[in-house]
């Protein structure tokens, strides 16, 4: 039976909160433990006690794969979490329960219910660490190929960053128009004048690890894991194939 006070004491410390966070962003996906302790800020010994704790309270799961252990969030257990909380300590009164599902449970659902079948022109945001190559990949290839439903920008998680010239050259090479891209911050998005988004999504790990504030507006948010083409090493050749081929995912997400 899943024990529901070792549960929430597992999250009463606020590394291990940070971790299920990060996870939960993560989600389904799987996350080496040496990229959790560099998104939360832990030593790895102090990481494998916090990691220890969490699945003895089941909220984790972890898997080796050759020398590493991979983590996942426990998605039944973290759902069983909020309908404890909802139908237990509640008793399913519909007087309490009713604001706390509007608020948690449905808002997503009706949101993106809402989003599709209203007429108008939706506003997409793609980031990435550096909106240097994947998140301007996703912008360009959704302006152009995405239909005219939607508008794409891309901003990056770090201050100041330069786009790629193999992304350039790829999008050129494919007929883009790259003359409107530029790199930008996602501050740039929070400001009271930016645009009202409707999506957003993370195209780079890493920029998921991050915990951000939440975005205006609250809108519909996911991550879609695209390896980075930048870190790749060797011939230009083979970093253009690199290039070449994070188009190629994002390409297939986005049409």
């Amino acid at each position: 039976m899943f024990d529901f006070s070792k549960a929430f004491a597992a999250l009463g410390h606020p590394s291990r909160l940070a971790i299920f966070r990060m996870l939960a962003r993560r989600a389904p996906g799987d996350v080496p433990a040496g990229e959790i302790a560099a998104a939360v800020g832990v030593r790895p010994n102090t990481l494998s006690v916090h990691l220890a704790t969490l699945s003895r309270a089941r909220l984790v799961e972890g898997r080796r794969e050759g020398k590493h252990i991979l983590y996942r969030l426990d998605m039944a257990r973290a759902g069983a979490l909020i309908d404890y909380l909802a139908l237990d300590c509640c008793r399913a009164r519909p007087d309490i329960c009713a604001p706390l599902t509007a608020l948690t449970l449905s808002r997503s659902t009706s949101r993106e219910r809402t989003a599709m079948t209203q007429p108008r022109i939706f506003n997409v945001l793609f980031v990435c660490t550096g909106n240097s190559a994947r998140s301007i990949f996703a912008e360009a290839i959704m302006n152009r190929d995405g239909g005219d439903k939607f508008r794409a920008f891309s901003a990056g998680t770090r201050e100041r960053s330069e786009l790629n010239p193999f992304a350039i050259e790829r999008l050129q090479a494919l007929g883009y128009d790259t003359s409107a891209l530029r790199s930008k911050n996602v501050e740039e998005f929070r400001r009271p004048d930016a645009p009202k988004l409707d999506f957003v999504f993370t195209v780079c790990d890493r920029a998921a690890n991050e915990d951000c504030p939440p975005w205006p507006g609250q809108p519909i948010s996911g991550h879609w894991g695209i390896p980075d083409p930048v870190k790749v090493e060797g011939t230009n050749a083979e970093k253009k194939l690199a290039f070449a081929e994070a188009f190629r995912m994002l390409r297939h997400r986005v049409t």
